[in-house]
């Protein structure tokens, strides 16, 4: 499968001073379709409601038949999005933050591959490492209930993606951070840019992505964490549970104490309670900012990793970092999808003033 580079201009500047400061590895491109559906549709899709189980393409047809068929939105019933927890805390940290940023990955020859591209342009992040393949950009179903809950429905198979042989030390060369989700079906594309990024001296972000993804597959995410080559590690409160499933104390502080034996900073998010952080012997809990009923829940914990990030890079103590993560966490339920919109940006940076909180001065917006 041949692969071009997404601008090749772009692709010679690759050099540290053109670097972007934090870099997101989503190896495939992926688009989210997101959709409020009543609690019936959900009852007929397969797996439990609120998790991420992969889907084949007539799966994913299927799913989007019916919630077009019973949708209370009859002109728009599915909004088109880029989508995938490392390209939204991307593009949080690049349009919310100011934060110079890009992704390595790789995206079809097709309309929803133009469609990512698209949307990460217009948001200011660095693509001159996603290469465009021929094939299928991977897609995804978002599914949004009353109680603004969402569960996922990814396609990933037959989507292109970007392979480990296929890196290269000037992919990460000059930039300071590199963020990764956790995936088994990635996990040599993952090693892979974990070792090239620690040569070139980043720091590494890792989510824990889903409860089932840490609970089919916890031993190759125990090595991953036990390398030490993860600094940052965010994990929300049933990907805890599930990291710890068997222990008696397993819960959130639980959690945190363990990941923070691997990682310099370890991160539960709980929902609506807000968040549980620790860095060094310092443990802090702050709570959610903003209204307790979420529009959209999807996005939630990757912006929460955009301020957390933002924080961090800034040089905040962790309160801070919790408490700008909770007010950008805060920002993207607002509306449906994992994009904040012009004035959930706006209201965010409300947020942050009124919490004393240093807010973005590069942000032209």
């Amino acid at each position: 499968m041949g692969a071009e580079p997404f601008s090749q201009s772009q692709t010679q500047n690759h050099n540290y001073r053109h670097a972007p400061f934090v870099l997101g590895l989503q190896p495939s491109a992926l688009v989210d379709n997101v959709a409020t559906v009543d609690w019936s549709i959900l009852r007929q899709i397969p797996g439990e409601r609120g998790g991420s189980v992969p889907v084949g393409i007539e799966e994913l047809d299927d799913i989007l038949r019916e919630v077009k068929a019973n949708s209370r939105d009859a002109h728009s019933p599915i909004k088109t999005l880029a989508g995938g927890s490392v390209a939204n805390t991307i593009r949080g940290l690049s349009s919310g933050f100011g934060i110079s940023s890009g992704i390595i990955g790789a995206y079809g020859d097709d309309e929803q591959g133009q469609l990512f591209v698209n949307n990460m342009t217009f948001n200011g992040v660095d693509l001159s490492r996603l290469r465009k393949k021929k094939g299928h950009t991977a897609q995804c179903v978002c599914l949004v209930d009353d109680l603004g809950n969402r569960t996922m429905r990814p396609c990933l198979s037959n989507a292109v993606k970007v392979q480990a042989q296929e890196l290269m030390k000037e992919d990460f060369k000059g930039s300071k951070w590199l963020v990764l989700r956790y995936a088994i079906l990635n996990l040599e594309v993952i090693q892979a840019a974990i070792h090239l990024a620690k040569q070139e001296g980043l720091l590494i972000s890792l989510d824990l992505a889903s409860f089932e993804m840490v609970r089919n597959f916890k031993l190759p995410l125990l090595k991953l964490l036990e390398s030490g080559n993860i600094d940052l590690c965010f994990a929300n409160e049933d990907e805890a549970a599930e990291l710890l499933r068997g222990d008696q104390n397993a819960d959130s502080i639980a959690a945190v104490e363990f990941l923070s034996k691997y990682c310099q900073w370890a991160v539960v998010t709980l929902g609506s309670n807000g968040c549980i952080a620790k860095h060094g012997k310092e443990m802090i809990r702050v709570p959610a900012i903003g209204e307790t009923k979420a529009t959209d829940a999807t996005g939630a914990g990757d912006l929460f990793a955009s301020g957390f990030l933002y924080g961090v890079i800034k040089g905040l103590s962790l309160e801070e970092c919790c408490k700008v993560g909770a007010c950008s966490g805060g920002s993207v339920i607002r509306s449906l999808g994992g994009e904040v919109k012009l004035e959930n940006w706006q209201w965010m940076y409300k947020q942050m003033q009124i919490k004393g909180l240093p807010t973005p001065t590069d942000v032209c917006k």
